[in-house]
């Protein structure tokens, strides 16, 4: 299970999401699509079109694994640091209602707009839900 009181994954790079498929082939929900993935030295962060999963390999061999799902309905709040002309990584800090706050780190090249774009879709209230709203 994440740490929510360190939560924190350093320096993820882009991966094949084919091999983060092979990872969790059978963790995934029927129609759950990998819409990002993303590894560290031994430890991954697969973002799902549902969820945020993190792989956390245990142990001198990495055989012992930790699978934490983070469902975005629990997300209630978001922030994206997008890349500079020095500082050319990128965070997504992301707040679970009831269990804390989850920060990732991104490598230079990390798309994460695309990321925010994701979270944003999945968290905030469709146009149509809020038509009958008084604003």
């Amino acid at each position: 299970m994440i740490d929510f009181e360190n939560a924190r994954f350093l320096k993820l790079t882009a991966c094949d999401p084919q091999k983060s498929l092979d990872i969790l082939e059978n963790m995934l929900l029927p129609g759950e699509e990998i819409a990002a993935s993303f590894k560290s030295i031994r430890d991954r962060v697969i973002f799902t079109d549902r969820r945020v999963i993190a792989v956390n390999m245990q142990g001198l061999t990495g055989k012992k694994t930790d699978y934490t799902s983070l469902p975005y309905h629990r997300i209630q709040a978001f922030s994206v640091e997008t890349a500079g002309h020095i500082d050319l990584d990128c965070e997504l800090e992301l707040w679970f209602s009831g269990l804390g706050r989850v920060l990732f780190e991104f490598s230079a090249g990390a798309e994460i707009e695309q990321l925010a774009r994701l979270i944003a879709g999945a968290v905030l209230p469709s146009p149509h839900s809020l038509s009958g709203m008084d604003r």
